[in-house]
């Protein structure tokens, strides 16, 4: 089908989205009784491990709420929650948002056209206001609040407590109103009272430790169930000076509809299924952890902000939108797939001798980049990996980055490795930075929140870099190909044409294993 018959509603809102996932085949409802105490992620884990569908459970112990998860299971499913097919219409959003990241003056009328384009999308994805949001049809406060009334997941034997994953947490700053949008996990603490685990670089901590200078509390509302494009947006910590509304409009082509909370001054999508209302103490903190996290491992326990709920508003029959973190593949990984491509073009906008870079599932999706350049100095290589680090606040803590010259694939891991192998030498292409701003939870550190970084020069070695002459590299003239090519079929091979070998046999990445499931599919 394609991008112009998604149907609109299928942008606006989760029941939507729903429905086109099953109009096209990918969602499983499941009637049997689900327990969503680690019974629930048990199954979804092994749909998703298996490329499976998306899956509704409409019968979970203890709630009468359905539990939808696994619906951004697939970069398939990733893409149109966005509209999009392809992932080439990432990279257009990303080159949009490029233009927006480092505004240059227009060379001439098509480029002053393109930033004209630009600027009518940010007019059209202004957010707009429902004055009778359906997030309000049933209200629920005071004594009324009770988050046992919420199927919300314990994933992980270990895990402290039960969790919500998928929520918007929206805040705003104290002193300049200016709202933020995260993804946060929250762990119920009591009947109406859970703990929030938010990085101190992240905008909600940001807020807390200005409302503390101010002596007040911070007002926060957690938007549950809301399009999962929404979390793409807050998924986006691009620094650009544009609110994650902004974002979400852009992504969406239409601005997002909001609504007024009932008891705290904030703003949150109007079709959210849930919405609690609340606020956060200065000072006020409980244990929170261990929980399992995208590492892999049990995060530990820490002291973390006490949110209390004073009000819950809902749409009538609520659908309840969760997912888990875990050793990849899980949902977040293939999220994190679709940002790379709309990364790429803001990251060229910043280091423009990078030709392309890639993020690999299976390094936690930023602890290991990939980057290819267009190499043309000696010590290039370096400045790269160094500009790759300070590009956007994510890839502060991407350990690993590796440097290849353009004509590598680099999602091809039998290249990327061919060049490490072949073009480096330990002693002289390993740069190591010490003691720099970590990721506390990579057990890996020596000391929790203070680690190193690898840069790691698999370039070809030009100038100054080489001490010696480097044999010839091999390869076969263009005439000789073409001469090959034309004789493919006289030599009985058409049926060859055009077939790549199977990824078990050569260590594809599983970004490449489910591209192919979903072209198969196709």
């Amino acid at each position: 089908m394609p991008a112009t018959a998604i149907p609109q509603r299928s942008r606006r809102d989760l029941r939507g989205f729903i429905e086109l996932v099953e109009q096209r085949g990918q969602l499983r409802r499941i009637t049997a009784p689900v327990d969503p105490d680690l019974e629930l992620a048990a199954i979804a884990d092994r749909v998703l491990a298996m490329g499976g569908p998306a899956l509704l459970f409409e019968n979970v112990i203890g709630s009468t709420m359905p539990v939808a998860v696994n619906l951004l299971g697939t970069v398939e499913r990733v893409l149109w929650s966005m509209g999009m097919e392809t992932p080439l219409e990432l990279e257009a959003l990303g080159e949009r948002l490029a233009l927006l990241q480092q505004p240059k003056p227009p060379k001439g009328i098509r480029e002053a056209a393109r930033f004209g384009g630009v600027l009518w999308d940010l007019i059209k994805a202004r957010p707009d206001r429902d004055l009778i949001p359906p997030c309000q049809q049933q209200v629920f406060k005071g004594n009324d609040v009770d988050l046992d009334a919420l199927p919300l997941l314990r994933p992980w034997p270990g895990d402290a407590g039960k969790v919500i994953t998928l929520g918007l947490v929206i805040t705003k700053d104290p002193e300049t109103g200016v709202p933020n949008v995260g993804v946060y996990r929250l762990q119920k603490q009591s009947i109406n009272t859970m703990t929030v685990h938010w990085l101190s670089v992240r905008g909600g901590a940001r807020h807390l430790r200005k409302a503390a200078a101010l002596g007040k509390p911070l007002e926060i509302a957690i938007a549950i169930g809301v399009h999962p494009l929404l979390v793409m947006a807050a998924a986006t910590p691009i620094p650009v000076q544009l609110s994650e509304w902004l974002f979400a409009g852009l992504y969406a082509g239409e601005g997002v509809r909001l609504a007024k909370c009932k008891t705290v001054d904030l703003e949150v999508p109007s079709h959210s299924e849930l919405v609690l209302e609340g606020t956060i103490t200065p000072g006020e903190e409980l244990g929170d952890g261990p929980c399992g996290d995208h590492m892999g491992f049990y995060g530990g326990e820490e002291l973390s902000p006490l949110v209390r709920f004073q009000c819950i508003t809902q749409r009538r029959n609520p659908i309840y939108f969760t997912t888990f973190s875990g050793r990849p593949p899980k949902e977040e990984a293939m999220l994190a797939i679709a940002l790379n491509r709309i990364y790429t073009p803001i990251l060229r906008q910043q280091i423009p001798e990078i030709v392309d870079f890639f993020l690999p599932m299976e390094g936690l999706s930023y602890k290991l980049g990939i980057i290819a350049i267009d190499k043309a100095y000696p010590g290039q290589a370096k400045r790269a990996a160094m500009a790759f680090w300070s590009a956007l606040p994510q890839f502060t803590y991407t350990k690993f980055v590796v440097v290849v010259d353009k004509q590598i694939n680099i999602r091809d891991p039998r290249q990327v490795i061919w060049a490490i192998s072949a073009q480096v030498d330990p002693q002289r292409d390993l740069f190591v930075l010490e003691d720099t701003p970590f990721d506390s939870l990579d057990f890996a550190s020596e000391r929790l929140g203070l680690g190193g970084r690898l840069a790691i020069d698999a370039t070809t070695k030009i100038g100054p870099e080489k001490r010696h002459d480097w044999g010839e590299a091999l390869g076969r003239p263009a005439e000789l190909e073409a001469q090959v090519d034309s004789r493919w079929d006289e030599l009985g091979l058409a049926d060859l044409a055009g077939q790549e070998p199977d990824p078990a046999l050569f260590g594809y990445t599983l970004e490449h294993v489910l591209e192919r499931l979903a072209k198969s599919r196709a």
